[in-house]
Formats: C-alpha cells, sequence, structure tokens
C-alpha cells in the first residue's frame, strides 16, 4: 500500500495534525516517514527589525535553524511511536520543497495540512495544499483542521 510518506510540516497546529495522522497511518501500514519543511535565508538586520508577520507566515522569516528544529521535534514524536523517519530542511518554496522530497524518495503519499487554502491566506501563501494536489508525484491527503 504505502511504503514512503512524505509530510510537509510548519510548525502550525495544522501541521502537527497532519504529522499526527501520517504518523498513524504508517505505523499501520509499516512505512516510513519523509519530513519536510521549508525556510528562506534571512539576513541578521532582517531578523532583528520588529515588522509584525501573521504566526502562519512565520516559515518566511524563521532561519534553518528554527526549522531545523521543528523537524526534530516533530521527528522524535515519530520516532516515538516506532516509525522510521527522515528530516528535510529545504531552502525555497514549501510546495516545492514537498514535490521534490516526493519525488526524490519515490513516495507514495504525501500529507499536509489544509491551512491556506481559502482567503487571504491562500493568496499569500499560494496555497501548499492546492500546489501539491495538482503536482504531486504520488496520492496526495489533505488533513482538514478548523
Amino acid at each position: 500500500m504505502f511504503s514512503s510518506i512524505v509530510v510537509g510540516i510548519d510548525g502550525s497546529e495544522t501541521a502537527r495534525e497532519a504529522v499526527r495522522q501520517a504518523t498513524a497511518l504508517a505505523a499501520s501500514v509499516g512505512a516510513r516517514i519523509e519530513l519536510v519543511s521549508a525556510y528562506e535565508p534571512v539576513s541578521d538586520v532582517r531578523l532583528r527589525e520588529s515588522v509584525p508577520v501573521p504566526r502562519d507566515l512565520h516559515w518566511i522569516i524563521n532561519p534553518r535553524e528554527d526549522v531545523e528544529a521543528t523537524l526534530a521535534a516533530a521527528a522524535s514524536e515519530i520516532r516515538e511511536a516506532g516509525v522510521p523517519v527522515e528530516v528535510f530542511a529545504r531552502q525555497g518554496d514549501p510546495a516545492d520543497a514537498i514535490l521534490d522530497v516526493a519525488e526524490e524518495r519515490g513516495s507514495d503519499l504525501i500529507v499536509v495540512g489544509n491551512k491556506g487554502m481559502t482567503g487571504a491566506k491562500r493568496f499569500l501563501l499560494g496555497s501548499v495544499p492546492n500546489k501539491v494536489s495538482h503536482h504531486a508525484p504520488c496520492s496526495v491527503l489533505i488533513i482538514r483542521t478548523v
């Protein structure tokens, strides 16, 4: 059925739910998880600026270290469930990072959260779930959260 499941995360509650559900699925079918998060490099000057950024857009200003910490925390939870996991911190667009890892790893399923699919968030984020669902090399599971 599934042997490799890519899960895109950004530290949000929606992403945490995607990790929980993907972990349960992987455990039940004996699959491994490829955990992906993206970042954009940010200059020290920009990090020091006090520009308020909406929480669901924090991936834009997080340095690689923050992304790696998010990945490590999620990977730890996945390993505790007995599921093998590998992490991928990629520079650039989140949807492209997810799609690239899915193709590189020959994954059977991509799991992402639904946030950013409507309204202003869709405009700002370019809708990661929308782009992934239209360009994926495999099946896609979009986890719906409120």
